[in-house]
């Protein structure tokens, strides 16, 4: 599985958009500042992910997000899109044993039912 992700600066509120296999792995390599273009803003919050079968797939769907420079149309874009995350309501851990295509928002609280947000 791989994953388009999109990371929010803590502080400043900038997004950060990007593609990996490991989405835990990757974050926390943003926060302990492996990334050049990220290091700057640490730190940083996860926000919004969706999984793909290819890294194929998911470059393609990480560069039409970067094309997009506006933060409303991003925003339409990703609820648009059925992209899982947490939107306003703060940070979701992500573990390796937990697939975050079944994790759902409800109230607030994380629900871990196995109901897919799609």
């Amino acid at each position: 599985m791989y994953y388009v992700y999109i990371i929010e600066a803590v502080e400043t509120k900038k997004y950060y958009i990007g593609q990996t296999e490991n989405i835990d792995g990757r974050v926390k390599k943003h926060n302990q500042g492996r990334n050049l273009s990220t290091k700057a803003y640490i730190p940083w919050q996860l926000k919004w992910w969706k999984a793909y079968e290819t890294r194929s797939d998911a470059i393609k769907i990480e560069k039409k997000l970067k094309r997009i420079k506006n933060r409303i149309r991003l925003e339409k874009f990703i609820k648009q899109n059925e992209f899982s995350g947490c939107g306003a309501v703060g940070p979701v851990p992500i573990h390796r044993d937990e697939d975050p295509r079944k994790i759902r928002i409800r109230n607030g609280g994380l629900d871990f039912a196995g109901l897919a947000l799609l």
